[in-house]
């Protein structure tokens, strides 16, 4: 809790710092005395950047079944389903979080995800072929892996940060197009063809700005939930489950909606990498030995 009140003062506080420079510089005014209240757009904005994030958030569980066709262990029958909930239950405790549902989805691809609501109402499921590809030991790290996702809150702080930057993009993807049609199109009544155009390209330009932030996030979140996968299973145990990855891997199987929580996901060198919700495998695993040096 404390991280998100922490996280939500800061942009409070870029906010008032934007509104007043914005005040200092005339822009205000300026929109203010041509019928766009600033204040009533950042509410506007915000109300719908953080709300689309939520509601996303809120369904993360049931969506995230229902896409990968992820079925819930309910009573665990084979040695792989006793095992694998054997495992999250003694790792959810040694973290203090409520022992999230275990599921099993069907894939040949080697991979496993987490989400969910909050840290005690969460999903952990893994692919028929991780259970299949991997040992014991590199399938035990992968699920820390994934429990430390949870434990760190990161479905909730990816959430609120997508909810500040959707706001940034709606707020001044409108405050462009208001003063370009004002401006440069002289717009007298209401708002003209120029305000529309102007701001469906400023949204899709600041629209690609945002991801970056977002992606940046993902990839830092995915080096931290591997820390915590080494704490949980052994840092040798998660250098050989991302070595394992590695040589096994192949495109994530699971939807872009949810690829981001993927222990395996998109990849990417050069410019391609400011747009991946993952960093390269050898990144990870060199930060890995790294620690254990």
């Amino acid at each position: 809790m404390k991280r998100i009140f922490y996280f939500l003062v800061t942009n409070l506080a870029i906010v008032l710092v934007l509104s007043v420079t914005m005040r200092l510089l005339g822009v205000e005014p300026f929109l203010n005395a041509n019928g766009l209240n600033l204040n009533s757009l950042l509410i506007f904005a915000a109300v719908m950047g953080f709300g689309g994030a939520f509601i996303s958030l809120a369904i993360s569980k049931w969506s995230a079944k229902r896409m990968s066709g992820a079925v819930t262990i309910e009573n665990p029958k084979t040695l792989d389903e006793i095992w694998l909930v054997n495992i999250v239950k003694k790792q959810s405790q040694a973290v203090g979080i409520q022992m999230p549902e275990v599921a099993i989805f069907n894939s040949p691809a080697v991979n496993a995800f987490a989400t969910g609501m909050s840290r005690n109402s969460s999903l952990v499921a893994v692919s028929s072929g991780l259970l299949e590809m991997m040992t014991k030991d590199e399938a035990e790290a992968v699920i820390g892996h994934e429990i430390s996702h949870i434990a760190n809150g990161d479905m909730v702080t990816l959430t609120l940060i997508q909810g500040v930057v959707n706001t940034f993009v709606l707020f001044f993807s409108r405050v462009i197009g208001y003063t370009v049609d004002k401006v440069v199109f002289k717009t007298r009544q209401g708002t003209g063809p120029a305000f529309f155009i102007t701001m469906i390209i400023s949204e899709l330009l600041l629209g690609v700005l945002a991801s970056i932030v977002v992606m940046w996030f993902s990839r830092q979140r995915e080096y931290r939930a591997d820390i915590g996968g080494g704490q949980l299973a052994g840092n040798q145990k998660m250098i050989a489950a991302l070595q394992r990855l590695k040589s096994q891997y192949e495109s994530s199987a699971l939807p872009k909606s949810i690829a981001a929580f993927g222990i395996s996901g998109e990849q990417g060198m050069g410019l391609k990498e400011l747009f991946s919700t993952h960093p390269s495998l050898d990144d990870r695993i060199a930060r890995l030995q790294q620690n254990t040096n």
